[in-house]
């Protein structure tokens, strides 16, 4: 079953991003707010909401944060207006760019990152424009030196797993986004830990590029996840190891 993913090409090589505590808490905040704001308070009723509280946990946001952020989601506190926009667009190379953000203010937030795509050799597109490009699955990934492609099977064969793929020093699993929480929750009565949990967009196909192309790439791919309002880049290019390592040096 298990075949070779190259979504941590890009997804777990983030660290130098979501090393920064601040904006990993932002970001883990704003999906509690709008989780609670559009499907309600209760996680077992809110399965986004449930999902945005685990991981809120798992970078420690403080408990309270959490409840307050729940409370200005649904409106016991009064706070901003928060929309949920995605972008579009093209970057070097003629690479895909999706991204997601939360915002207060789209007119502002659609024309920093329009800016952002053209400073960094791209272009925003229109709705649809690449989206066709990605499918929505659901993410878990488990360290290989701890369970094996039959252990992660056995546990959650019946709990919606489609697959499990090969990511390096990763086991990837994948699921439809309705079965992602309920195959979480096999993994977790089995007592398998897991690296990470999500419903994220992965490319139908890759893009391969050259240093040079690359190194712009990433550099643009960098700076959108790094605006305040962006929740998620995702993207169809990807970079050797060796590629990846001489970049960052």
């Amino acid at each position: 079953m298990a075949g070779h993913s190259k979504w941590a090409n890009i997804k777990h090589r983030k660290g130098r991003q979501d090393a920064k505590r601040s904006k990993m808490f932002s970001k883990a905040t704003r999906e509690l707010m709008l989780a609670a704001k559009l499907g309600g308070g209760d996680p077992e009723m809110n399965p986004r909401l449930r999902m945005a509280i685990d991981s809120a946990k798992e970078i420690n946001l403080p408990k309270d944060k959490i409840e307050t952020a729940i409370k200005k989601g649904t409106g016991e506190i009064t706070s901003g207006t928060l929309e949920e926009v995605a972008y579009e667009g093209y970057g070097p190379g003629g690479v895909a760019l999706l991204v997601e953000a939360v915002t207060d203010s789209k007119n502002r937030t659609v024309s920093e990152i329009r800016k952002i795509f053209s400073k960094g050799g791209g272009n925003l597109g229109e709705f649809g424009c690449v989206s066709w490009m990605f499918q929505t699955q659901g993410v878990l990934s488990f360290d290989k030196s701890k369970y094996s492609e039959d252990d992660l099977l056995e546990a959650g064969l019946d709990a919606g797993v489609d697959d499990v793929l090969d990511d390096g020093s990763y086991w990837e699993v994948r699921t439809a986004p309705e079965d992602l929480i309920q195959a979480k929750q096999a993994f977790q009565e089995a007592g398998i830990e897991m690296e990470s949990a999500e419903v994220a967009k992965i490319p139908h196909t890759y893009m391969s590029l050259d240093k040079e192309t690359a190194a712009k790439a990433l550099k643009l791919y960098e700076q959108l996840d790094d605006h305040d309002d962006v929740q998620k880049v995702y993207t169809n290019f990807e970079i050797p190891d060796e590629l990846y390592q001489e970049l960052e040096n």
